[in-house]
């Protein structure tokens, strides 16, 4: 019989780690911790508190939980010395059928990661979808994390322990994440469709209207058609649109979505998560025969990542009357135009067409967006949804520093012009200056110079000219322009104190997108509604929310990513149990108009 929450929560101090027992390998002391935190309203409520024992314990207990562990594939495991819940999950990952190559491989793996950290490997081997890693994906994980710093491993060790805990308590309570698992496998199955050449690489791309691209807005169709939507179309710049009516036509829709097109070698969630959370509620509620007053309409945004062609929020921008025509004319790496793009994907291509997707903010509650937070904070802290409070405004400049270039071995050092020099100094400037804003009231800043170039540069030669860029970012408009005000005097100051010439551009500016107060309530009560605290933290990212922020009330909710939170990345991951807590909190969202 499955464990109840009535029941743990009635049990006595003993009866309580009892019924924990297994589920941290040979660690009582984090139930016994964790008890005192007692009533436990959702089983997330109780995951949460048990990691946030085995966070507050201190390093010394903290190593001593790893040591607790067996190697994988390791001498215990030879002997039948494993726990039962470590003999059932090494042997779901097939680690209980290697061959010798295999074997002799983790050996030496389990060799060198306790040579150059002094504990055993840690890995969630049942995965991100609880069915099992194959021995392929455990090996090639142990490989990467060989090359970790011990304290960044010594962390991703406790994160893959706490999914270890989490898979074995849904084991105990009976509990699948059932929508979880869907939302996760949509994902999967839409990252089937990639463009060939980086397919043949087992990468994920899809930019804008590629046959990848295309692919992916037929599925969405399909899975939307599936889930009951009323009305499902692809509009004039191949966003893919589903409505779920409510119950009161006249009603005005609650707005939904994010982007389908990836970044090239991309992850699997970055903008998607946001369409599959949406679908999955509308699925529930069709199921279940049930309207809500407010209709919901989900976008797949078809563009917003600017991969292609050099403009960014082809999807969302038309939607708030902005789709700049010259963009027709923008041409690809291959010189194909934006225009006979859409064409070859048979839209219209016609401005007429695409200035009447503009929607009416009378028509709309507002616009709320689910997103991978790509960025560590959540997964550093073992929580794994977030509440947005903005969405960072940020300024982008295109620079160069003009000095001398001259003999590397003749020029004495106090009568060099070394451009290179300069901007060098001016890149910690900016890591000092943006770090400063850390206790802001707003959030921190940010500042990246992302591109250094000496042309024609030469190892003896002094550096005549540099080339750079800068991307500065802040949570409000006044702190942003703060940052890139004071960059920019340093630079002068700088180049003035060398002697040197200098020119900044500025090439793209957006606003910071506040999330609406109301909405940011909403979702706040859904965060605790699901058993977990209520964190807050700003998006240094852009995202379509900042693009219908100009239109309606936007709000979004950050999901933790694994692997310390990295997107844009192949590595980008979350898992099925925090998929499921995504549609629980949009489903109480939902409820609550």
């Amino acid at each position: 019989m499955s464990l109840t929450l009535d029941r743990l929560n009635a049990a006595s101090s003993e009866g309580f780690v009892a019924l924990l027992d297994g589920v941290y390998e040979h660690s009582p002391w984090i139930a016994e911790a964790a008890a005192a935190a007692r009533p436990f309203k959702t089983v997330t409520h109780l995951k949460h508190a048990l990691a946030q024992v085995v966070r507050q314990a201190g390093a010394d207990r903290q190593k001593a939980l790893i040591r607790a562990h067996p190697e994988l594939a390791g001498k215990a495991a030879v002997a039948g010395q494993l726990t039962a819940e470590s003999t059932s999950e090494q042997s779901k990952a097939g680690l209980t059928h290697c061959t010798a190559d295999e074997f002799a491989r983790l050996q030496q793996l389990n060799a060198d990661y306790n040579t150059r950290f002094g504990w055993p490997f840690i890995l969630a081997v049942r995965g991100p979808r609880g069915l099992g890693l194959t021995r392929q994906q455990i090996i090639e994980t142990f490989a990467r994390r060989l090359d970790n710093p011990a304290d960044f491993e010594l962390a991703e060790c406790l994160r893959n322990i706490h999914r270890i805990a989490e898979i074995r308590l849904n084991d105990k309570f009976g509990i699948e994440p059932t929508q979880g698992n869907l939302v996760w496998d949509w994902a999967e199955q839409l990252a089937v469709h990639s463009e060939p050449e980086f397919a043949a690489q087992g990468q994920l791309t899809v930019t804008y209207m590629t046959t990848a691209h295309q692919a992916c807005a037929a599925q969405l169709l399909v899975w939307m058609r599936e889930c009951g939507f009323d009305e499902i179309s692809v509009d004039a710049v191949g966003n893919v649109v589903g409505i779920y009516h409510g119950s009161d036509r006249s009603a005005p829709r609650l707005l939904t979505g994010s982007h389908y097109d990836t970044v090239r070698n991309g992850g699997k969630y970055d903008g998607r998560l946001g369409i599959f959370v949406p679908m999955a509620c509308v699925r529930a509620l069709h199921q279940q025969g049930r309207r809500l007053r407010h209709g919901i309409e989900v976008v797949g945004f078809s563009e917003e990542e600017g991969q292609r062609f050099k403009a960014t929020f082809l999807g969302s921008g038309p939607l708030v009357g902005d789709f700049d025509p010259a963009w027709l004319d923008q041409l690809d790496a291959d010189g194909i135009s934006l225009r006979q793009a859409m064409q070859s994907a048979g839209l219209s291509a016609d401005m007429a067409d695409i200035l009447k997707l503009q929607r009416q903010a009378k028509d709309y509650l507002g616009f709320v967006e689910v997103h991978i937070e790509q960025g560590p904070w959540l997964d550093e802290i073992d929580q794994p949804l977030g509440v947005v409070t903005a969405i960072n405004g940020s300024m982008r400049f295109a620079g160069e520093v003009v000095g001398l270039a001259s003999h590397a071995g003749t020029t004495p050092m106090d009568r060099r012009k070394d451009a290179a020099a300069a901007v060098a100094e001016l890149v910690l400037y900016v890591e000092q200056r943006a770090a400063a804003d850390v206790a802001s009231t707003h959030g921190p800043s940010v500042g990246t110079v992302g591109v250094l170039h000496v042309p024609s540069g030469s190892i003896n030669v002094v550096p005549g000219r540099c080339q750079f860029t800068l991307d500065l970012r802040a949570p409000d408009d006044a702190q942003r322009d703060a940052l890139a005000k004071d960059v920019q005097q340093a630079l002068a100051t700088i180049c003035e104190r060398r002697g040197l010439r200098y020119k900044l551009e500025l090439s793209m500016q957006a606003s910071a997108a506040p999330s609406d107060p109301a909405w940011q309530a909403r979702w706040e009560a859904a965060v605790s509604h699901v058993g977990l605290p209520v964190f807050k933290l700003p998006s240094g990212a852009g995202h379509d929310a900042m693009k219908l922020h100009e239109l309606m009330p936007q709000a979004m909710l950050f999901v933790r990513g694994g692997n310390a939170g990295i997107s844009h990345n192949p590595l980008e991951t979350i898992t099925n149990d925090d998929a499921q807590l995504c549609v629980d909190a949009f489903t109480h969202l939902l409820e609550q108009l």
